[in-house]
């Protein structure tokens, strides 16, 4: 029963990761642009949703039926579940609306692993995103120099915050295995209130997080 549980919750969960993961591995290795990288994720994911459909269909019908279809379909699911995460936000998942109007300045791959893990918690906050170094003079903290809350050269900041004040040890614990697993660098900050400091790496500040 638990090897079969294991065996669901990777089915599951493995298109998610291939999407995300792919992504970063395009953006962090070959240093594309950022649209690019979420076009390769998609591509990967769209590959492992058509075996997917392929043995299924199998199963039902018996037999293999037309590839290029299933290859259609899954690129249907894939495109649409990306669109939606990339350029939807909720306001019941921002501390203020600011930081709603301003999702499309964080960068795609953020934005699209936010959206996934806020379908399976969708309670997270998100209490940060771009900022500008009178920011950090407002908030009673020294201003950085290297910070990736800035905008970078691909046009996009590269780190959020998420709020961890009043919720519970293990469901923080969660949400920040899931972004340290899918690639993001992770920190928990005090600085201006407790909360999870999440970035992706950027080429013009090697390093920083």
């Amino acid at each position: 029963m638990l090897r079969l549980f294991i065996r669901l919750v990777l089915l599951i969960s493995m298109p998610f990761i291939l999407l995300i993961r792919g992504a970063i591995y395009f953006h962090e290795v070959h240093h594309l642009a950022p649209s690019i990288c979420i076009l390769g994720g998609l591509c990967l994911t769209t590959f492992l949703l058509a075996i997917y459909f392929l043995f299924f269909y199998g199963r039902v019908t018996g037999t293999v039926g037309s590839l290029k279809l299933k290859l259609g379909m899954a690129f249907l699911v894939v495109g649409v579940y990306s669109m939606h995460g990339l350029f939807f936000l909720s306001t019941k998942n921002v501390k203020h609306s600011k930081i709603q109007e301003n999702f499309r300045s964080i960068h795609p791959i953020l934005r699209l692993s936010t959206s996934t893990i806020i379908r399976f918690d969708p309670t997270l906050i998100i209490t940060d995103s771009n900022r500008v170094p009178e920011d950090y003079r407002k908030m009673g903290l020294s201003s950085k120099k290297h910070s990736l809350h800035y905008k970078q050269s691909s046009g996009y900041v590269h780190a959020i915050d998420i709020r961890t004040n009043n919720r519970s040890f293990v469901r923080n614990y969660l949400i920040r295995g899931y972004f340290w697993m899918m690639g993001f660098n992770t920190l928990q900050h005090n600085g201006s209130g407790e909360h999870l400091h999440v970035s992706l790496s950027s080429s013009d500040r090697p390093g920083a997080i």
